[in-house]
């Protein structure tokens, strides 16, 4: 079980960063589509025009992963005042809770206190290794270069790569707006640790919602389609391992609701057998 954990969620990823490496890295597939994309008379990139798909895509778009984190950031807050409140010791300041219905909310906010932490965690670290390779690869967009109207030179992140100080000050890859689609991945392990229903579907959605980031951008020659799968193994693998950290490895393999179904199970036969 322990191996088939490790090889599902590192290995699966894993083999997704060699393929992409090998066929995009290694090639010139991602020039070949973005030329398709690019207007050699007017040396731009068409869609990189309308303001009307910039505002949709690229600033309206970012209103799913704000919210969320902000959503968490709140939970996260919310979820000590509880303890705090104590109503035991407070049944006054408890009744006006109760009344004005805060302490619901309260109450959920601290139940989930370590699911809200570890979103809120989850967002920060995403966001800080994808800001971590984009300093120390400094790869410019395919519409900073030479290649499609710009002055900077196409370089791949591998040629660029310094990782004890900054590369230089392009800041294209990996793609960080489909890196804000992929934060949403955070949710899913929360979903599978408590075996939602609809866990796969938010394990798909948030990938879905990372490539149209991604693809958007792509369109408008501010990245490569590669940028968008690099995203996308970055963002995983790093939720991966701070959900491992936050709920640890047996937690995942086993959500919450099988571990006290299990529990009421044995505690039921126990009783029978007595």
């Amino acid at each position: 079980m322990k191996s088939r954990f490790y090889a599902y969620n590192f290995g699966i990823p894993l083999l997704c960063a060699a393929v992409v490496f090998l066929l995009f890295d290694m090639t010139k597939i991602d020039i070949a589509f973005s030329n398709l994309l690019f207007d050699p008379l007017t040396q731009t990139f068409p869609l990189d025009k309308i303001h009307l798909f910039e505002k949709i895509t690229h600033k309206w778009a970012r209103i799913i992963p704000n919210w969320t984190g902000e959503i968490a950031v709140i939970g996260a807050m919310l979820s000590v005042i509880w303890p705090l409140v104590n109503p035991q010791k407070r049944p006054r300041l408890g009744a006006f809770l109760q009344r004005s219905r805060v302490a619901p909310v309260l109450r959920f906010a601290a139940d989930h206190r370590r699911d809200f932490f570890f979103v809120v965690v989850a967002f920060a670290v995403c966001t800080g290794v994808i800001h971590f390779l984009k300093a120390h690869t400094s790869v410019y967009c395919p519409i900073e270069t030479s290649l499609y109207g710009g002055k900077m030179a196409h370089v791949e992140w591998y040629e660029n790569f310094q990782l004890f100080h900054e590369a230089g000050e392009g800041r294209c890859w990996p793609g960080g707006h489909a890196s804000g689609g992929f934060t949403m991945l955070a949710l899913y392990f929360v979903a599978r640790r408590y075996q939602w229903r609809f866990s796969k579907a938010i394990l798909w959605g948030s990938l879905l919602l990372g490539f149209v980031y991604g693809t958007t951008r792509v369109l408008q020659g501010w990245h490569y389609m590669s940028h968008t799968f690099w995203a996308g193994i970055f963002v995983w693998l790093a939720c991966l391992l701070t959900a491992l950290a936050f709920y640890g490895r047996a937690r995942l393999e086993m959500p919450v609701l099988e571990k006290h179904e299990r529990t009421v199970s044995v505690a039921t036969s126990a009783a029978l057998a007595e």
